[in-house]
């Protein structure tokens, strides 16, 4: 807990002086290069299953898929940001659970979502997209409570088109109209009500996603169903694409949990063995002839897997970022900070350094 208290003031220093850095120059996701690019012409990379942790707060459950939070994941370059949703049966508000409530329980959508417009509320210049999967099939009006209660539906953009379309507001424009959150839903038959929730699978395709081996990945369109393998067709329909990147370990019992073991070479930006995620990247480019919207990782401070979409974008010097350590994390290197577990030292901390950031 006190390694978690010293990282989170620390955090706040960088984050405080991150900002400030981006504030002395008009920026759109950390690069003043992409402002002028349509929101389909960018490559966001993807924190899949956000909310759902592997670290000392969930006892390094394997149900998690990330080492470091929501808020730390954006500051340090992940523009999209993925979760699943479920109905626990101890609750009648929406939870983010990893399958199963029984499994892994993140709390509710409506404080996921809360976290993700505080940290947008202090960044102004991102545009952040955030993907829900629809576990047990919630109605529009039952996200859209969540997103109202959240305080993000104000910053909810709605799609002129209810289809793929080739045509987007560029990132400037999403910034300077206050529409900065563009959400998808998978699935989500009506939106009536609630416009800005898209179904996923209206405008973008996935590859395929359970993959156990390096040797799986591939670039060919799995869902959709109805556009499986026709991926000319697909591009040319202007669906966005959004590349799958992460592997998963059988466990017992039929348990699917992610692979942490090869995540070193999983998120490699090159090189470093087979199935590395800038090899990957590169092949699904010139496939597609463009390169994909989104990639999507676990454990997304390892690689740096930012420095694949930063390739990808022609970004070579971005602005606004806090680093996170670039290695897994385990229960030995969460220990090494041995401290007195108060909440008041963990205060004190946290006031010290905004106080040496404002001097």
């Amino acid at each position: 807990m006190m390694r978690t208290c010293l990282w989170s003031s620390l955090f706040v220093l960088a984050s405080l002086q991150a900002v400030s850095a981006q504030n002395s120059t008009t920026t759109c996701n950390n690069s003043p290069s992409l402002c002028s690019r349509q929101y389909n012409n960018v490559t966001y990379l993807g924190a899949h299953d956000s909310p759902f942790l592997r670290n000392d707060e969930t006892d390094f459950s394997t149900s998690g898929n990330q080492f470091y939070n929501t808020t730390q994941q954006l500051a340090s370059g992940m523009r999209m940001v993925t979760g699943q949703i479920q109905n626990p049966s101890n609750s009648t508000a929406l939870h983010m659970c990893h399958t199963s409530c029984d499994l892994l329980d993140a709390g509710t959508l409506e404080s996921w979502l809360s976290e993700i417009k505080t940290w947008m509320d202090a960044n102004p210049n991102d545009v952040v997209t955030i993907l829900l999967v629809n576990g047990p099939g919630a109605s529009a009006s039952d996200l859209a409570s969540a997103y109202t209660s959240s305080g993000m539906s104000q910053y909810a953009y709605t799609p002129a088109s209810t289809s793929a379309t080739s045509t987007w507001p560029t990132l400037e424009s999403l910034i300077s109209n206050g529409t900065r959150a563009v959400n998808f839903v998978s699935t989500l038959d009506d939106n009536t009500g609630a416009t800005y929730l898209m179904n996923e699978f209206d405008y973008m395709f996935e590859n395929s996603y359970e993959n156990y081996n390096a040797s799986d990945f591939s670039c060919d369109v799995n869902r959709p169903s109805n556009l499986a393998n026709q991926t000319s067709t697909a591009i040319s329909s202007g669906y966005m694409s959004l590349v799958n990147h992460f592997l998963y370990e059988q466990q017992a019992f039929g348990i699917s949990s992610p692979n942490e073991a090869a995540i070193t070479t999983t998120n490699a930006p090159s090189g470093g063995g087979s199935g590395n995620l800038g090899d990957h990247a590169q092949k699904c480019s010139a496939q597609y002839g463009k390169a994909p919207t989104f990639l999507l990782v676990d454990f997304s401070n390892v690689g740096p897997a930012i420095d694949t979409a930063d390739t990808l974008n022609g970004v070579s010097n971005p602005t606004g970022r806090t680093s996170l350590p670039d290695t897994p994390l385990s229960e030995t290197s969460a220990a090494t900070i041995a401290l007195p577990q108060t909440t008041t030292l963990c205060l004190g901390l946290g006031t010290a350094l905004l106080a040496m950031v404002f001097l």
